[in-house]
């Protein structure tokens, strides 16, 4: 059994703690969050340890992975602290709002013989693996165009985006993660475009944006798609098409259920599309911490490693210096 403690109980730690709990071959051994009622009442849910601080959890004997659901800004510390520690690492993305900071991380844990994981959970979703199954096999032919379209149903707080550290490396860090899985190639040139179209106070409130198209394009020419947008009318739209030169896999939509209805005034109108990231992705994190409880087990490299979060880190800064800058950014400009 892997002995596993979350770092940070709030939704995202909630989920993986309850996650943690049920898996059969792994034990909730501790959480811990900065506010420690929250810790408390997570630890007398599944009955595991709240522990006073995270020093406690990675000197722990007791403890084998530490799962990384804090704030942002302490990822990277945690990280290397878990590392120094021989703790192996499963760490919510992104790893860090500075890809200064990601790399002087990466140099920090360069000698760590431990596995690391970034909770790219999208990768495990069942549809999009098979889409990616179904390119890897050569039953579309030869990959030409993805088109990943990540839309959330509403925005979020006005508290959140302010230290979400940006449009590009909060929501879209995702796309760009699956954008190099599905293109099985590293992007050499990024072009993005952004607006506030939905909130316009953001662009000068903030300097964020609310809405963005990202076109990547790899050495051999495959091109992909990123549309992103903070709310959509008619629920969270997760989209992957892959066209290849003999056809096509689409990774479509998730409902409750397929039932439609056809009547005099609508033609197959259906359920409204699961809620938002934790009823549409609840599978692929579940697969994640499998995948990551099976590395421990077999003493293998994670799917999704560090050195994916600082990729899809780069494709962030590539796009913001496009949109700066108002041109393509070549990928060799930032590593």
């Amino acid at each position: 059994m892997i002995r596993i403690a979350v770092l940070g109980c709030g939704r995202i730690g909630k989920l993986h703690a309850q996650n943690v709990a049920q898996h059969p071959r792994a034990i909730l051994a501790a959480v811990y969050d900065v506010i420690p009622e929250a810790a408390k009442k997570l630890a007398e849910a599944f009955g595991c340890d709240a522990a006073p601080d995270v020093d406690a959890i990675i000197g722990s004997s007791d403890v084998d992975a530490v799962l990384i659901a804090s704030a942002t800004e302490t990822h990277a510390d945690y990280i290397e602290s878990a590392a120094r520690a021989g703790k192996a690492v499963f760490c919510e993305k992104p790893i860090d709002l500075s890809l200064d900071r990601v790399n002087r991380c990466a140099a920090q844990i360069a000698g760590a013989n431990v596995p690391i994981q970034i909770g790219f959970n999208r990768r495990f979703d069942p549809g999009h693996r098979a889409a990616y199954q179904a390119l890897k096999s050569g039953k579309i032919g030869t990959l030409r165009q993805v088109i990943i379209t990540s839309r959330d149903p509403s925005p979020p707080p006005r508290s959140y985006v302010e230290t979400s550290g940006g449009l590009l490396r909060d929501m879209t860090i995702h796309d760009f993660d699956m954008a190099r899985f599905m293109l099985m190639d590293e992007p050499i040139e990024v072009f993005a475009v952004t607006g506030a179209l939905i909130d316009p106070d953001l662009a000068t409130d903030l300097g964020d944006a609310d809405t963005a198209m990202v076109i990547l394009r790899t050495a051999d020419g495959k091109q992909c798609n990123i549309n992103n947008s903070r709310a959509a009318a008619y629920g969270y739209d997760q989209r992957i098409e892959l066209l290849g030169e003999t056809g096509m896999a689409l990774s479509d939509n998730r409902k409750p259920h397929e039932m439609r209805i056809h009547d005099a005034g609508t033609t197959e109108a259906s359920a409204a599309y699961l809620n938002f990231f934790v009823e549409r992705y609840r599978e692929a994190y579940v697969a994640e911490l499998d995948a990551f409880i099976a590395c421990l087990e077999n003493r293998t490299a994670p799917e999704v490693g560090f050195e994916d979060g600082r990729r899809a880190q780069i494709l962030a800064e590539a796009a913001y210096r496009s949109i700066a800058e108002r041109r393509l950014v070549g990928v060799d400009e930032l590593t």
